[in-house]
């Protein structure tokens, strides 16, 4: 039966305590995770440590840079990386990372949940736009554009489920007409606007319309998963600040599963000229579906790495 604990703060102490206690055989920390306290105790007591689904942006290696000497040791005291990309590998390489693997993105191995629910049943008939993971500013600009289109649902799940109250209080300001998640009622005609006003739940507001954007790209947040959405078979739409997706961003472009937006303005009509054409649509939710399929395995990798690295060498 597997035990589950939270770690404790990166402090040397609490660190030694911990792995006294619970006397791991291994660990792994995950994509940015870097903990160099962490890190260091276990090389000390000999407990292998890797870093997988690694990713590094421009952004982070100039700020690792400006603590050189620390990151490197850390870095470097890692037993393994598995990186997402070449360009992730090869930013870890400037920090002095060692057992580096290219790996692919672990977010493609992830099942979708089975019997996802489906909102459609509130909606009526409706086409149905969601922005996904939206963040601060990003819900007011998409509503600018947004707000007089006919005939269209827009979703809206902000990111934190502290900003629901906030998106609420924006829609009310303006007088749009909403429903939220919550209230789990059936939708009017009259109703612009269901806020995601939920937790758990992302993969049921995919299911649930009809393309989607990826919250966090307008504006430069980085962007969010947009694996998710592919592998449901819906249309997605970013902006242009996707550092944080930078490779399966570029990936969904090429497989015709995704378009890139400038601004706002562009999403609505970008949107709206995809909705209005039911061929393009169902071409581009099929292109996602492959997409996501196409790039699994990431899993496999990163095990081949952990039992390679773990292996007694030959004598």
């Amino acid at each position: 039966m597997a035990t589950i604990c939270y770690l404790p703060y990166d402090y040397p102490f609490a660190i030694r305590r911990f792995l006294e206690h619970f006397r791991p055989k291994a660990g792994m920390l995950m994509e940015t995770e870097l903990w160099f306290n962490l890190i260091h105790q276990c090389r000390k007591s000999d407990i292998p440590l890797f870093l997988v689904n690694a990713r590094l942006s421009e952004k982070s290696l100039k700020g690792y840079l400006r603590i050189e000497k620390l990151s490197r040791r850390g870095i470097s005291e890692l037993k393994g990386i598995a990186a997402q990309t070449e360009a992730d590998a090869k930013r870890l390489g400037c920090l002095g990372a060692r057992n580096v693997a290219v790996c692919g993105n672990l977010k493609f191995d992830v099942p979708a949940p089975k019997n996802i629910q489906d909102f459609r049943h509130l909606f009526g008939t409706r086409p149905a736009f969601l922005a996904a993971s939206t963040r601060e500013g990003e819900e007011e600009a998409i509503l600018e554009v947004f707000e007089n289109t006919q005939d269209l649902l827009l979703i809206v799940v902000p990111r934190h489920p502290q900003r629901f109250l906030e998106v609420k209080n924006l829609l009310k300001s303006k007088g749009i007409p909403y429903a939220k998640r919550s209230e789990n009622r059936k939708l009017d005609r009259e109703t612009k606007v269901f806020l995601g006003d939920s937790m758990g739940e992302m993969y049921a507001y995919y299911a649930s319309c009809d393309c989607a954007y990826i919250g966090g790209s307008l504006l430069p947040f980085g962007g969010q998963n947009l694996i998710e959405a592919a592998s449901l078979g819906k249309p997605v739409f970013f902006g242009r600040y996707t550092y944080n997706f930078e490779e399966a961003s570029k990936l969904a472009l090429a497989a015709g599963a995704a378009i890139r937006v400038e601004n706002a303005a562009q999403l609505a009509s970008e949107a709206a000229a995809l909705l209005g054409n039911p061929e393009r649509l169902s071409a581009m939710g099929k292109a996602g579906l492959e997409f996501a399929d196409q790039n699994r395995g990431a899993a496999q990798k990163i095990l081949e790495l952990i039992e390679s690295c773990r292996a007694p060498s030959a004598s």
